[in-house]
């Protein structure tokens, strides 16, 4: 079958262009820790929620059964999911019209602002129902936000960087989305073992929430000192390219299937990410029988083990190509799912961490080689709503979701390897999507 990954080959009107390879390594630092930044409060925001789902859940659903207000809280986890495609449509627009910088802007002001929100809502006890409701719009906006932040932000990296070296830079932005979620585990983690776990669930569950509008007060004060892209301003100055006046519409209109392929390969990162480092906080509690302290640790440790897949997927990515890299993440992962839940459900404390590690491991591989293969896909006047919109439409389906939907298969079925079921079908997506992506090593950057 045709390979969809790229468009049609580019004219002199919209040739290629690729920014300077000789760009001071301060200035590379520079970009890329704006870059990070902005992921990490992103990633934390949504990790906090996750990890203090059961808290939440006493605090805003008043159900009877636990298991029904932990389902609950699971959907409004969902429920800013879907709202990051809105706020990609949105964000995309603004950042290939008027500046990825000034996107990234309200993108991190906008989710420190609503992540701080849900610390601060008093709980159903005091407010009754406008407390859910209260936290579910914080969670709308959060997604929102969401919707144009990494994908922003590997769109203004990529621009930066030098074609052999694209993938190991944006690996790095990504680095934040581990860091996010092991920065929320750790705090959880200094939390819980820190204080009392009666003043945890009377009022300190709230300090990690609150914690992340400072964070996103120093992202923002770093990204406000940067410069635009180079690619940004080629297209505003260029007298043969013009500006996108509807940059979603024109994506749609000419980069359709690269729209659906980045969606099929995306499957596994959000997928399994959602399901390996968020919700199996929850099931290493809830089916392994671990204590929270040890939950929140074996999480750390597997983010500390995607963390380190990253840069080494995107030096591999750059020497090997793109393709090797998402076959061996996607299809080790569909292989070792099942075992690893087998390990996390009934296995002893050391194998259900190294089991976490493994998955976490082989998802960031693939994630480590991701969205510089994205931004090499999409041209410079749409890109930042092209992989906003396919990113957030595979968050959306599979991201969001899976904690809910892994929740609800263990109780539907009766059967606590589940969850494993959920992580094989999204491998499995993204490693038939890969037959269909044209290899992009070295690939520069369309206008």
């Amino acid at each position: 079958m045709k390979n969809l990954a790229t468009e049609p080959t580019p004219t002199s009107e919209s040739a290629a262009l690729s920014p300077p390879a000789a760009a001071s390594p301060r200035s590379t630092f520079k970009v890329i820790r704006a870059a990070v930044l902005g992921t990490v409060v992103e990633y934390y925001d949504f990790g906090i929620y996750g990890y203090m789902a059961t808290l939440i859940a006493t605090h805003f659903f008043v159900e009877s059964d636990p298991n029904t207000a932990l389902l609950s809280t699971f959907a409004a986890f969902a429920v800013a999911f879907f709202l990051r495609a809105p706020g990609g449509v949105l964000f995309g627009h603004v950042g290939d019209k008027y500046g990825r910088k000034k996107a990234l802007t309200w993108t991190i002001l906008l989710m420190s602002v609503a992540t701080a929100g849900i610390g601060l809502i008093p709980s159903y006890a005091t407010l009754g129902l406008w407390a859910t409701c209260l936290l579910v719009l914080c969670r709308c906006l959060q997604g929102f936000a969401a919707g144009g932040e990494l994908s922003g932000a590997n769109a203004f990296v990529s621009e930066h960087a030098p074609a052999h070296r694209r993938a190991f830079h944006t690996s790095f932005v990504n680095t934040g989305t581990y860091l996010g979620s092991l920065f929320a585990s750790l705090v959880a983690l200094v939390l819980t073992v820190s204080v009392s776990e009666e003043i945890v669930r009377a009022w300190a569950w709230r300090i990690p929430f609150i914690l992340s509008l400072f964070i996103g007060v120093i992202g923002l004060y770093i990204r406000s000192q940067l410069p635009e892209t180079e690619q940004f301003e080629a297209v505003q100055d260029s007298e043969t390219v013009e500006v996108a006046k509807y940059p979603i519409a024109e994506v749609f209109a000419q980069a359709w299937r690269q729209i659906v392929l980045v969606i099929f390969l995306g499957a596994l990162i959000v997928g399994g990410y959602y399901v390996a480092g968020v919700y199996a906080a929850s099931y290493l509690q809830t089916e392994g029988g671990h204590s929270a302290d040890f939950a929140f640790m074996s999480t750390c440790l597997a983010m500390v083990a995607a963390v380190i897949s990253l840069p080494v997927a995107g030096y591999a990515g750059d020497r090997i190509g793109r393709r090797p890299v998402f076959f061996l993440g996607s299809g080790v992962t569909a292989v070792i799912a099942l075992p690893a839940f087998m390990l996390m459900r009934e296995g002893s404390p050391v194998s259900a961490v190294l089991a976490q590690c493994s998955l976490t491991f082989f998802i960031g591989l693939v994630n480590g080689v991701s969205f510089a293969t994205y931004a090499e896909i999409f041209r410079a006047r749409y890109r930042y709503s092209g992989i906003a919109m396919s990113n957030n439409v595979t968050n959306m389906l599979l991201g969001g979701t899976a904690p809910f939907i892994a929740t609800l298969l263990i109780n539907v079925t009766g059967n606590n390897l589940a969850p494993a079921g959920y992580i094989i079908v999204t491998a499995l997506m993204t490693f038939g999507a890969t037959f269909f992506l044209k290899e992009t090593r070295g690939k520069e950057l369309e206008l």
